[in-house]
């Protein structure tokens, strides 16, 4: 059993019914306790695509490798899936997606909400403790739309949306103050900012792939704003964000603040601004990264210049590996590989689809220019808060989320040896990650996608075994030769499955949805598939 979740659970001897409930008062840490978070999640990008992770990276990251130089570098951090928008509920829940009813894929720009209108998530329980919360960039979790017609609204186009009413259950609802951004990725619609519950600008709604084209933008059909400018999103979103943490800390300077920055970039479409064009090298993938790069200079700059840095937690992640759009061929035919060493990219199960660079600048508590080489998930985001701010976590929340605070200060983190991780595929196949062990089952990853660098695994199978201290790079299948390690492996999976969570407490249900396995037919299934012949 994890004791550092343990005591979380039986710290406060109160029965606590939902964090967003919760009095800031019996919540309440002494002020010098508190710091500034924010939280910068790229969109698509690898981790070979930071200089401090790749020392061939052929990407200038110079303000990612002063984070890496003056914080924590995290050598194995992992998100929970390999696509974008079950990473998000896991960072925000503290849950794993395929809980809720999303077993496989993202949402769309017109989908509603993922996350329930009464989980509990980072932002609400900062909020309960007295933090300023807003959330800047890319939501992509769904938000409820008002249609013209009485009838559903389209996931896919929203054509039949009404503009005038405010949408609703979006990320006000979820415990942030303010909302600025885009409803989801890129190239989805509406093509348009988002500020709090209204779409900005006049709208019109394009059908036709060469009307987009003529508006200058990529991707699909739907509603475009007046004005919108693709290549614009993220220096906006920077702007955006500057200026908020600007405006809070002149307005309320006596109040934390939480900022949760999800960029937009590198995903396609990979458009930088004109000030970053052509300075990579290696195209405009390069480009894009060295955009990401430059955003987290400007709120590095701004926290120097308002006297912030020593007091504020700055966390740096992607959601996901780098996805086929940035062209892998290409890039890696000029020395770049945006996987690094490992399998994979966005989408699959392999190492290159879910390890992510993750960094952690806070000189008031991390020491700087170390590393990390315990492993850890970012649905462990929640919890490590709630240990740092010393927050009894319900039962029915974060129950995917283990503290890394220790980690934070140096220590080693209880129970990491015993604990597993659990991945996602972008077509909803599971990994199990356990210490050195890795249980893959999927014969291909999980994915379609695929990796040009990557040659065949070694006994491949549909259950697969890799022993990642000796085969980080996932290229011989050991299941034959360890299958109790299979099984072990098999039959965790199945009980944090059955139980509705991976951390000590009482067992909580899994949402229905399509695609979906009953849980006892999943269980035998595991089992079943155990007896693999040796070879």
């Amino acid at each position: 059993m994890n004791t550092n979740r343990c005591r979380l659970m039986k710290g406060c001897g109160l029965l606590v019914m939902g964090l967003m409930g919760m009095s800031s008062a019996l919540m309440a840490a002494p002020r010098q306790t508190k710091p500034n978070i924010i939280f910068i999640l790229a969109d698509d990008m690898g981790y070979g695509d930071v200089g401090c992770y790749n020392e061939n990276c052929k990407i200038p990251t110079p303000h990612l490798d002063r984070l890496g130089k003056e914080g924590m570098r995290f050598t194995d951090a992992h998100t929970n899936s390999s696509v974008c928008t079950p990473t998000r509920y896991g960072i925000l829940t503290g849950r794993y997606a395929w809980r809720t009813r999303k077993k496989n894929g993202v949402l769309q720009g017109h989908s509603s909400p993922l996350i329930e209108r009464d989980r509990g998530t980072v932002a609400s329980l900062l909020k309960a403790q007295g933090y300023a919360t807003a959330c800047i960039g890319k939501w992509h979790l769904g938000m409820d739309w008002t249609s013209r017609d009485g009838k559903t609204v389209s996931e896919s186009n929203g054509q039949n949306v009404d503009f005038s009413a405010p949408i609703r259950n979006g990320p006000l609802e979820r415990g942030f103050d303010y909302f600025f951004g885009i409803s989801a990725s890129l190239n989805m619609p509406p093509h348009a900012f988002i500020e709090n519950r209204n779409v900005v600008g006049e709208l019109t709604y394009l059908d036709d792939a060469e009307e987009l084209k003529e508006h200058n933008i990529s991707g699909k059909t739907g509603w475009v704003a007046a004005g919108y400018r693709q290549d614009q999103v993220l220096p906006t979103l920077t702007r955006k964000a500057v200026a908020w943490i600007r405006k809070h800390t002149r307005d309320h300077s006596e109040e934390p603040f939480f900022l949760f920055l999800p960029l937009n970039a590198p995903h396609a479409p990979i458009v930088p601004s004109k000030d970053y064009l052509d300075r990579s090298g290696i195209g405009r993938y390069g480009d894009f990264c060295m955009e990401v790069d430059g955003s987290v200079g400007e709120i590095l700059k701004t926290l120097d210049e308002l006297n912030l840095a020593g007091s504020t937690m700055v966390i740096f992640t992607a959601d996901n590996g780098c996805s086929p759009q940035a062209h892998f061929g290409d890039l890696q035919s000029q020395g770049h590989y945006p996987s690094y060493i490992y399998r994979g990219l966005k989408g699959s199960l392999w190492e290159g689809g879910h390890r992510m660079p993750f960094l952690v600048r806070w000189p008031d508590v991390v020491k700087e220019g170390t590393q990390c080489h315990q492993t850890i998930c970012v649905t462990d985001f929640l919890a490590t808060l709630a240990d740092m701010l010393k927050v009894a976590i319900p039962d029915h929340v974060g129950q995917d989320s283990v503290s890394f605070f220790p980690a934070l200060q140096g220590k080693p983190l209880p129970g990491s040896s015993e604990r597993g991780i659990v991945h996602h595929s972008d077509a909803g196949h599971f990994s199990i990650r356990r210490g050195k062990w890795k249980l893959v089952l999927h014969e291909k990853g999980g994915t379609r996608r695929h990796n040009p660098k990557d040659g065949p695994v070694s006994n491949p199978a549909a259950l697969q075994l890799f022993d990642m201290e000796k085969d980080p790079s996932e290229t011989t299948n050991v299941q034959h030769l360890h299958r109790e390690k299979v099984e072990q492996l098999s039959m965790l999976l199945a009980n944090y499955i059955a139980k509705g969570r991976s951390t000590p407490g009482v067992p909580q249900e899994n949402d229905p949805g399509k695609h979906w396995t009953q849980i006892e037919v999943l269980k035998k299934f595991l089992v079943n598939r155990t007896a693999v012949p040796s070879k």
